[in-house]
């Protein structure tokens, strides 16, 4: 073979090696990006049930305007996404932390914190890595 031909087939290799480190990236964010969403709607799904516990009255089973006895239901403490606990609770404000089971970094996660205040009319969702 004539050393063009040569030449010709490992700036080839090279260009194959690095389309396929790109594409692995890639894929690699996109993964994390979706599992970060993944646990965004599970949060807002749990802000959901909380606020309905936070308006229900007391009669009812619900907290009557106060959020201190709500806890994340069994089904929903871990899910394919993740695990989600209470890391402050008061009569007036919920901080629940989520920790995906999608690694970025090492043995760092995916973690979104949910802030549930009062009144309930809205949320805020903060991804933490």
């Amino acid at each position: 073979m004539g050393q063009q031909q040569l030449l010709i087939i490992v700036l080839g290799l090279i260009l194959v090696a690095v389309a396929l480190a790109v594409g692995i990236n890639l894929f690699r964010a996109s993964a994390v990006d979706q599992k970060r969403n993944a646990l965004i709607n599970d949060c807002v799904h749990l802000s959901a049930i909380a606020q309905q516990y936070y308006l229900k009255p007391v009669e009812y089973g619900g907290g009557g305007m106060d959020y201190s006895g709500w806890v994340i239901p069994d089904e929903l403490v871990a899910n394919g996404n993740g695990n989600f606990r209470i890391t402050n609770q008061s009569a007036t404000q919920i901080v629940i932390l989520a920790t995906g089971n999608e690694v970025v970094t090492g043995n760092d996660s995916v973690k979104v914190e949910i802030i549930i205040p009062s009144p309930p009319q809205n949320y805020q969702v903060t991804p933490l890595n």
